[in-house]
């Protein structure tokens, strides 16, 4: 499936009746050419593929709103932190690698329960076109069981948001990323 047809997908994504739950990229006021906004600089079309869990909670999107126009991402959470670090010990950049989630959709609050249901749709609707061909690290227990249960063979390491030593995340993700490049060849 060609790129502009999965942001078509994920631009059309919404669950019935979840609306004040979860809000678009649209709702938020940031749409734009990609499927999640990380790939505002991950957008690699041949390295690996890290999947997870979601992007970022609805208010924090306005919060910082700045930074995540120029970067996609936001440089001092731990998720991004582990992956800055694991990144260079793997002698890789944020441009070699392509970063999506299992759910593409914003929460109204940080780490609400997520529907199974609801993770499995917009991983099947979304995620599992970008997989596709693809060498895919699941990052995380959500990532793991969405790729499962999809049927996308994925390379599994610890979330970098885990509440586990910094070195060990830094450490499985490295590896993760390791493994995938050998594998991409």
């Amino acid at each position: 499936m060609k790129r502009a047809e999965i942001i078509a997908r994920r631009r059309e994504f919404v669950i019935a009746g979840y609306e004040r739950k979860y809000k678009t990229l649209a709702d938020v006021g940031f749409d734009g050419e990609w499927v999640t906004s990380y790939q505002i600089v991950s957008n690699s079309e041949t390295g690996p593929v890290l999947v997870a869990h979601y992007w970022l909670d609805a208010p924090q999107v306005d919060k910082h709103r700045q930074v995540l126009k120029e970067q996609g991402w936001l440089p001092g959470i731990p998720f991004n932190k582990v992956l800055t670090l694991a990144l260079d010990r793997a002698n890789l950049t944020r441009a070699d690698i392509y970063v999506t989630q299992a759910f593409h959709l914003l929460p109204y609050k940080q780490w609400p329960p997520f529907r199974i249901r609801h993770i499995d749709e917009s991983f099947d609707r979304i995620t599992r076109h970008e997989c596709a061909g693809r060498t895919v690290i699941a990052l995380g227990t959500v990532a793991k069981r969405a790729c499962r249960r999809a049927g996308v063979e994925a390379i599994e390491c610890i979330s970098p948001s885990a509440r586990m030593s910094w070195e060990y995340k830094v450490d499985e993700l490295t590896e993760a990323l390791e493994a995938a490049i050998a594998r991409i060849g």
